[in-house]
C-alpha cells in the first residue's frame, strides 16, 4: 500500500535564462530555499512544500514575465 503525503519532497531543475540564473539563485538563497547553481549546470531547487513552490514561482516570475505583465500585477495589488 502506498502512502501519500501533502508535502512535496523533490529537487527540480529550474529552466531560467542563463543570464538570469545567478540572480535567481541569489534571491532563492536570501529566502533560505535550498538550491544549487554549479558552473555550466542548470539551477536546481529543492521544493519541500506548497509555500516554497509559491516562493520559487514568484521569484521566477520576476525574471521571466514581461515588463507589462509585472506592471499589470502591481496595479492589481493597489
Amino acid at each position: 500500500m502506498k502512502s501519500f503525503s501533502s508535502e512535496i519532497e523533490a529537487k527540480h531543475v529550474v529552466e531560467v535564462n542563463w543570464s538570469d540564473r545567478w540572480q535567481v539563485y541569489q534571491r532563492l538563497q536570501e529566502l533560505d530555499i535550498p538550491c544549487w547553481c554549479e558552473t555550466n549546470q542548470p539551477l536546481t531547487v529543492q521544493i519541500d512544500n506548497a509555500y516554497t513552490a509559491i516562493q520559487v514561482w514568484s521569484v521566477l516570475r520576476q525574471f521571466t514575465a514581461s515588463r507589462q505583465i509585472l506592471i499589470w500585477a502591481l496595479e492589481g495589488c493597489w
